[in-house]
């Protein structure tokens, strides 16, 4: 729960830094205008399939299939409701932001908020960090996993969301700032979301 405060903090300032144009929007700038390596149809295709483990039907479609397999297998609702408490958390918060926002995509060439883009924050970034986070967690919680395999998880997890934001800047699909945002507001609502499993315990959980 001590995470949730300078994670939500993290992304107010980048969201203040995104509306007032302030200097992070330059480093947006230099990596958006940086010399871009022209590469093979293979590579580009396995960047694609990189990118595509933080789209939110996938990761919102794994973890509703391991939130119902561990429901069934430990007799108990609570994995299927945090697994659609964070779903429902992540489109509130994050489409929100993207409407009030309307940031334009990089490949514009322009930046421009209030325009009617869905850049900012990123949605592959968050969805990265809430959903494989979520499903890492659930796992933790039901699996008896020791601590030595949570922190390997959490590593996976840490390096699944960063190799996204990586491939999205090569691929051009997003801002710095958009997936510094993403990455911000993904990992608040993850410690919001185990904050409520933790607070509200329950009786078929494994401890």
């Amino acid at each position: 729960m001590t995470l949730l405060l300078p994670f939500f903090l993290g992304f107010i300032v980048v969201t203040q830094q995104v509306i007032t144009n302030g200097p992070l929007i330059a480093l947006d700038a230099r990596i958006a205008n940086a010399g871009r390596v022209d590469f093979p149809s293979w590579i580009d295709f396995i960047l694609m399939r990189i990118d595509d483990l933080g789209l939110r039907g996938l990761t919102a479609t794994a973890l509703m299939i391991a939130a119902i397999y561990i429901s069934r297998r430990f007799k108990t609702w609570r994995p299927l409701n945090l697994a659609i408490l964070s779903i429902i958390a992540l489109n509130l918060a994050v489409g929100l932001a993207k409407l009030l926002i309307g940031r334009t995509k990089p490949q514009l060439n322009v930046d421009l908020i209030y325009a009617g883009g869905l850049s900012y924050p990123s949605g592959h970034a968050s969805n990265a960090v809430l959903s494989w986070g979520i499903l890492a967690y659930l796992i933790y919680r039901y699996a008896k996993v020791d601590r030595y395999q949570g922190r390997l998880a959490t590593a996976g997890v840490v390096t699944i969301s960063l190799t996204i934001c990586i491939v999205s800047l090569i691929r051009h699909t997003h801002w710095f700032t958009d997936l510094l945002g993403g990455l911000f507001i993904g990992s608040a609502l993850l410690v919001a979301v185990i904050a409520v499993d933790r607070y509200v315990p329950s009786k078929s959980q494994l401890h």
